[in-house]
């Protein structure tokens, strides 16, 4: 079968350049880079060159697969286009997130899902990702009754420019920020940690509250995370159900370091929560522009593909029913 046509929009941010080197990684030849018209032109790393991420050029037809690593705005103009030309598009922002009826997925949680889509995929924030990955190995073995996490995020997840910003600023002028919305009293980041763990989990009802915070770090996510189970789970049985989970890796102290450019959660410093019943504490650290972004828009392409680099046309039109089952 033909090689699938893929389009990276966004393909000069800092998600879009790790998505461009994924997919080259991974071996995927027939792809193509969109941006704004500021970048059409400009050659990327494999030769590729940046082209305009016009209405026209995204429903002319001729792509099978997008990767969308734009704000929401651009998301709405654009996703559309894509849709009406035939292809599929994963989208990393919260444009479509939770939309009803439009799959938000985290493949070794609910894989299965994505296909169930009208042309539209959202990958979620990049805290969510993380937390889903540890939360739902913990909910099959005992069940979630409340969770609590505060978040420790890197400049990387506001994007390239202020990376740039990071590194030019001198270190005594380093901080925390909380550089998000804020909706009463919550940022929308706060908000969206509940919201898209609730939906991926398919617990609408689970309690979850979020503090969000950004520290001076170029890359990697940290969390701290608090869970009250329905049933008693020690420490060590936690350690052992998570080493076993897809796509974490139990680490005595995880850091956003440690976790750079790998393709795993990190978690680690699981010990019993002394303020509550059936509770554990742990932390986590992820790379949010790999497994965080980009890996895992490319997980739910390679998984809507059957895991291989085929005719997306003839593949993403079949029935759950008749993909490979995904680990959950």
């Amino acid at each position: 079968m033909a090689e699938s046509r893929i389009a990276v929009i966004g393909a000069t941010g800092a998600v879009g350049a790790v998505t461009l080197r994924l997919l080259r990684e991974r071996g995927y030849e027939n792809v193509r880079a969109f941006a704004s018209a500021r970048s059409s032109g400009k050659t990327l790393e494999g030769g590729i060159v940046v082209e305009e991420a016009t209405p026209e050029a995204l429903a002319a037809g001729d792509i099978d697969l997008a990767l969308f690593s734009v704000g929401t705005s651009a998301s709405l103009e654009l996703v559309p286009h894509v849709v009406r030309g035939g292809a599929v598009a994963i989208d990393k922002s919260s444009a479509y997130r939770l939309e009803p009826g439009i799959p938000l997925v985290v493949p070794e949680v609910n894989g299965a899902s994505a296909l169930a889509n009208d042309g539209i995929v959202a990958n979620p924030n990049c805290c969510t990702i993380p937390l889903a990955c540890v939360l739902k190995p913990l909910h099959d073995a005992a069940g979630l009754k409340r969770v609590r996490v505060s978040t420790y995020q890197s400049v990387s997840g506001a994007g390239a420019q202020r990376m740039e910003q990071l590194r030019a600023e001198p270190q005594e002028q380093h901080n925390l920020a909380m550089d998000w919305s804020w909706d009463g009293d919550e940022t929308d980041e706060e908000s969206k940690i509940r919201a898209e763990a609730q939906k991926i989990l398919e617990l609408p009802d689970l309690p979850i509250s979020a503090t969000t915070v950004r520290v001076p770090v170029l890359v990697g996510h940290a969390e701290a995370v608090w869970v009250e189970l329905d049933d008693a789970l020690t420490a060590a049985q936690a350690t052992e159900i998570l080493s076993r989970a897809p796509s974490v890796r139990v680490v005595d102290v995880p850091t956003p370091g440690d976790a750079a450019k790998t393709d795993q959660v990190l978690v680690g410093r699981i010990r019993p929560d002394r303020a509550g019943e059936n509770g554990l504490v742990l932390f986590l650290a992820c790379d949010n522009l790999v497994k965080g972004a980009a890996l895992n828009a490319i997980q739910i392409a390679e998984l809507m593909l059957g895991g291989a680099v085929s005719d997306t046309r003839s593949v993403i039109r079949q029935s759950a029913a008749a993909v490979p089952p995904v680990r959950s």
